[in-house]
């Protein structure tokens, strides 16, 4: 059994279909919830489905390795980025090499790093009057946005397009191919 902690900052609406789309699956388990914020509606939404929860502080994340004992107590082999905002410390990189990935709201490299996330990618690419946008799911390493590519999905853009509706068909993306995506990575790796 793979044991998935999913490491979220907001409504989690991409850790509520992971975790619905692995729900009574045979060999891979959503495990844990991990939020840096203690009033993230994904909390509450993951408690509801059952999963375990853990708040972590900014100071003891980037400063201790404490979160390396809490992931192996709920036996984690594997970490999801939904919404995460902060970067991942080198530490838990190296513990979970190739484990870790992440989904971008851009076609990376476009509009990703420091300080791109949600709306601020979204009114990006519609202000370069971009004719495509769609998502990256790619793992992490110890920069914003510049792990190894693994799926990458386009939606074409109209003129007529504006960052709220950008938002929506890329977000339609995302709960498209995401758990299916990482289905198939834990697949490989049995």
């Amino acid at each position: 059994m793979k044991h998935i902690a999913i490491f979220a900052s907001g409504t989690g609406s991409n850790a509520r279909k992971i975790i619905e789309h692995f729900k009574g699956h045979s060999s891979i388990k959503i495990h844990l919830v991990v939020s840096n914020k203690p009033k993230a509606p994904v909390l509450e939404m993951a408690a509801s489905h059952g999963i375990s929860t853990l708040v972590i502080e900014r100071t003891t994340f980037y400063k201790t390795k404490n979160i390396l004992h809490e992931l192996s107590l709920f036996q984690i082999d594997f970490i999801v980025l939904a919404g995460f905002l902060w970067l991942v410390p080198t530490y838990l990189v190296a513990a979970f090499p190739k484990k870790i990935v992440n989904i971008h709201p851009a076609l990376l490299p476009k509009y990703g790093g420091k300080g791109m996330y949600g709306m601020h990618v979204h009114r990006a690419v519609w202000a370069a009057k971009e004719p495509t946008s769609g998502i990256t799911i790619h793992y992490v390493n110890e920069q914003y946005d510049e792990g190894d590519v693994i799926y990458q999905a386009e939606c074409p853009l109209s003129g007529a397009e504006c960052p709220e509706s950008i938002a929506q068909r890329v977000l339609k993306l995302e709960h498209e191919h995401f758990s299916r995506t990482i289905e198939e990575i834990l697949s490989k790796k049995e």
